[in-house]
């Protein structure tokens, strides 16, 4: 099976005594105890991802409903442009 370069914004978060690790171009997290195994541990999850993706056929299809560019035969992530702490008042 081929490999392919991706490249992913990663946001780490301290969640009691774990980190994880998530990406909004993926909707995808993974966690471990530091953050670099959390780190670790979600490239190996991303690889498996991708394998899979590409196993079961639906690469093209699964990146483009999370907003993925294919540009050439290169796919691209959806980029950020800004993340901030908002207060919103929501029933609870």
């Amino acid at each position: 099976m081929s490999k392919m370069n991706v490249k992913l914004q990663v946001t780490f978060l301290k969640e009691k005594s774990s980190y994880v690790a998530y990406s909004p171009a993926l909707d995808f997290s993974s966690c471990g105890k530091t953050m670099k195994l959390a780190e670790k541990n979600f490239a190996e999850a991303v690889d498996l991802f991708f394998e899979e993706l590409q196993k079961n056929g639906t690469l093209d299809e699964v990146l483009l409903g999370l907003g993925w560019n294919k540009v050439k035969h290169e796919w691209r992530s959806p980029v950020p442009v800004a993340q901030r702490m908002t207060e919103l008042c929501v029933a609870a």
